[in-house]
């Protein structure tokens, strides 16, 4: 393992644990170069669908990617890394469990929005706005009109 500070590729492990969610395993490493203390995590590899884009190209599923899109929904909302984590663990072995081999980039995005909105109504908005890309105004807020009337809806029901 390669130490992030020096570059150095002689590392060891110096401690290893199970992680909180138990589906991979925390190790402690220590450079022998620079005496540096760094933290990786080790999980099996799980075989997920290529995401088809809407120009055809296809590339590998990215929770990354995933994870980098809903921070920023989320910027300055109550929302945790771990909550996004775990929401982007539950569609990565949704999506690993279905049986295409390919899946459409709008599949992706879709499972994004919902769960924003499950989560924080702010988030999907922003996520929306971008992901959608409302040609005007009036698209934008007929969304907002759709979630405040969910809202009334979820009010007038108690």
């Amino acid at each position: 393992m390669k130490c992030p500070f020096c570059s150095c590729i002689d590392t060891r492990v110096v401690d290893s644990r199970l992680a909180k969610e138990g589906n991979s395993i925390r190790r402690r490493r220590e450079c022998a170069e620079c005496n540096r203390r760094f933290t990786t995590y080790e999980r099996v590899e799980d075989i997920l669908p290529l995401v088809v884009k809407k120009d055809g190209r296809r590339e590998p599923f990215d929770r990354l990617k995933i994870i980098s899109g809903m921070q920023r929904a989320c910027e300055k909302r109550p929302v945790s890394i771990a909550t996004i984590e775990k929401i982007v663990d539950q569609m990565e072995m949704e999506f690993q469990e279905c049986p295409e081999r390919e899946i459409p980039a709008s599949r992706v995005g879709e499972a994004v929005m919902k769960a924003l909105h499950d989560l924080d109504e702010v988030a999907y908005v922003r996520f929306a706005s971008v992901y959608r890309q409302f040609k005007d105004i009036n698209e934008f807020m007929q969304e907002l009109k759709d979630i405040l009337g969910n809202q009334h809806d979820l009010h007038s029901d108690s």
